[in-house]
Protein backbone atom coordinates (compact mmCIF):
# COMPACT_ATOMS: atom_id res chain seq x y z
CA UNK A 1 0.00 0.00 0.00
CA UNK A 2 1.47 3.19 -0.90
CA UNK A 3 0.44 6.34 1.12
CA UNK A 4 -2.12 7.48 -1.43
CA UNK A 5 -3.79 4.39 -1.06
CA UNK A 6 -5.83 4.96 2.59
CA UNK A 7 -9.23 5.07 3.97
CA UNK A 8 -9.11 7.67 6.65
CA UNK A 9 -12.83 7.41 8.77
CA UNK A 10 -13.84 9.74 11.01
CA UNK A 11 -16.15 8.25 13.58
CA UNK A 12 -17.92 10.39 16.23
CA UNK A 13 -19.67 10.16 19.49
CA UNK A 14 -21.22 12.99 22.06
CA UNK A 15 -17.34 14.13 23.42
CA UNK A 16 -14.98 12.10 21.42
CA UNK A 17 -13.79 10.85 18.07
CA UNK A 18 -11.03 9.30 16.00
CA UNK A 19 -9.99 9.22 12.65
CA UNK A 20 -9.05 5.94 11.64
CA UNK A 21 -7.40 3.47 9.24
CA UNK A 22 -8.07 0.03 8.54
CA UNK A 23 -4.71 -1.43 7.83
CA UNK A 24 -5.23 -5.29 8.05
CA UNK A 25 -7.24 -7.20 9.57
CA UNK A 26 -6.82 -7.05 13.33
CA UNK A 27 -4.75 -3.24 12.54
CA UNK A 28 -5.87 -0.14 12.25
CA UNK A 29 -4.10 3.11 12.93
CA UNK A 30 -6.03 6.11 15.21
CA UNK A 31 -6.23 9.47 16.30
CA UNK A 32 -8.21 10.07 19.13
CA UNK A 33 -9.88 13.31 20.07
CA UNK A 34 -12.01 14.99 22.61
CA UNK A 35 -14.42 17.73 21.35
CA UNK A 36 -14.26 21.07 23.23
CA UNK A 37 -17.93 22.94 23.94
CA UNK A 38 -16.88 25.70 21.90
CA UNK A 39 -16.69 23.31 19.13
CA UNK A 40 -12.53 22.85 19.00
CA UNK A 41 -11.47 18.75 18.70
CA UNK A 42 -8.53 18.76 20.93
CA UNK A 43 -6.30 16.05 18.99
CA UNK A 44 -4.96 13.77 21.96
CA UNK A 45 -3.34 10.61 20.53
CA UNK A 46 -2.08 8.97 17.54
CA UNK A 47 -1.49 5.43 17.16
CA UNK A 48 0.16 3.22 14.48
CA UNK A 49 0.85 -0.44 14.80
CA UNK A 50 5.15 -0.78 14.58
CA UNK A 51 4.68 -3.10 11.66
CA UNK A 52 3.18 -0.19 9.58
CA UNK A 53 5.41 2.60 10.98
CA UNK A 54 7.47 4.81 8.64
CA UNK A 55 4.61 4.93 5.54
CA UNK A 56 3.20 8.59 6.16
CA UNK A 57 0.14 6.65 8.19
CA UNK A 58 -0.23 9.11 11.08
CA UNK A 59 0.53 12.17 8.73
CA UNK A 60 -2.80 10.56 6.88
CA UNK A 61 -4.95 11.13 9.88
CA UNK A 62 -3.65 14.72 10.83
CA UNK A 63 -4.65 15.81 7.23
CA UNK A 64 -8.07 14.25 7.09
CA UNK A 65 -8.62 16.47 10.26
CA UNK A 66 -6.88 19.54 9.16
CA UNK A 67 -9.47 18.80 5.90
CA UNK A 68 -12.20 18.62 8.37
CA UNK A 69 -11.58 21.57 10.21
CA UNK A 70 -10.97 23.62 7.13
CA UNK A 71 -14.51 22.20 5.98
CA UNK A 72 -16.21 22.57 8.95
CA UNK A 73 -14.66 25.63 10.26
CA UNK A 74 -13.26 24.48 13.65
CA UNK A 75 -10.01 24.56 15.42
CA UNK A 76 -7.76 21.99 16.53
CA UNK A 77 -5.57 22.37 20.04
CA UNK A 78 -2.97 19.53 19.41
CA UNK A 79 -1.91 17.81 22.48
CA UNK A 80 -0.27 15.17 20.99
CA UNK A 81 3.23 15.25 20.57
CA UNK A 82 3.37 13.46 16.86
CA UNK A 83 0.41 15.71 16.22
CA UNK A 84 2.29 18.77 17.73
CA UNK A 85 5.29 18.50 15.68
CA UNK A 86 3.16 18.40 12.46
CA UNK A 87 1.30 21.58 12.53
CA UNK A 88 5.43 23.06 13.74
CA UNK A 89 6.01 21.39 10.05
CA UNK A 90 2.81 22.80 8.13
CA UNK A 91 2.93 26.63 9.21
CA UNK A 92 0.15 26.78 6.42
CA UNK A 93 -2.19 25.11 9.38
CA UNK A 94 -1.58 27.98 12.16
CA UNK A 95 -5.51 29.49 10.88
CA UNK A 96 -6.70 26.35 12.68
CA UNK A 97 -4.82 26.08 15.73
CA UNK A 98 -6.94 26.68 18.87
Amino acid sequence: MSEGDYTVKREEGPTRGRYVIALAPGAEAEMTYKKSEDGMIIIDHTGVPPEFEGRGIALQLVKAAIADARAQNFKIKPVCPYVVVQFRRHPDWSDLLA
